[in-house]
């Protein structure tokens, strides 16, 4: 069970949504994706259950892989929630410098399916950096260089990485819970970038047609 307590949407705050903007109605043309959006966040990061991954495990991970994917405003604000949640703050620091260690293009790996061999791609296999595991922990260290996994090499997910975890002290359900915020942050960042790629182009479009918002069964075309 999540907490009841009223919370900005995440999406919007990443975002800068004003209340009334284009990007905000064209945000409320769609409910029901924006309501399970904010509800998943909330499930994540307001969670009344947090024996198996604190607030600060979570909030240091989500900085990380919103890092990872080079989405500023996203780091940012995930950034702020490890510090709201009193944690040390060389913790966030350290997480962002392991991002910065751990920078890569992606997806690469290897495919353990013989039919897929070759489609396999070289890529980093990133461990965090003794001078930063010291300030991040076995249990945080472990969690980021698994989420670094699911980030850049999914297609070399294996019983083997998850016991590395298990080792690490993650228990079954925090394990599930990792890779369900990895998960989210993936759909979520997708997203805003989405978003912010529309709010231009509406941004274009009203200043043509200032009180212009598209319809529902109209297409923002970009770059047309």
């Amino acid at each position: 069970m999540t907490s009841t307590i009223s919370v900005t949407d995440a999406v919007d705050t990443i975002l800068g949504t004003s209340p009334g903007s284009a990007l905000d109605l064209l945000r409320r043309r769609r409910p029901v994706t924006r309501e399970n959006t904010q509800a998943s966040y909330l499930a994540l990061f307001h969670a009344d259950e947090l024996d198996d991954a604190s607030l600060s495990e979570r909030f240091a991970v989500a900085t990380f892989v919103a890092s990872l994917h080079s989405h500023v405003e996203a780091a940012e604000f995930y950034g702020e929630g490890l510090n709201g949640n009193d944690s040390d703050r060389n913790l966030r620091v350290a997480v962002l410098e392991s991002a910065v260690s751990g920078a890569a293009q992606g997806p690469y790996g290897d495919y353990r399916e013989i039919g897929l061999r070759s489609e396999n791609q070289p890529g980093l296999r990133w461990q965090i950096p003794e001078a930063i595991s010291g300030a991040l922990g076995t249990r945080l260290s472990a969690a980021l260089e698994h989420a670094h996994l699911l980030v850049f090499r999914p297609r070399e997910s294996s019983p083997a990485a998850l016991h590395s975890l298990v080792e690490a002290g993650w228990s079954t359900t925090g394990i599930v819970t990792l890779s369900q915020l990895v998960a989210f942050l993936a759909y979520q960042l997708r997203v805003i970038s989405g978003l912010q790629v529309l709010d231009i182009a509406l941004q274009g479009t009203l200043a043509s047609t200032p009180t212009t918002i598209p319809s529902k069964d109209q297409t923002v075309r970009i770059g047309s």
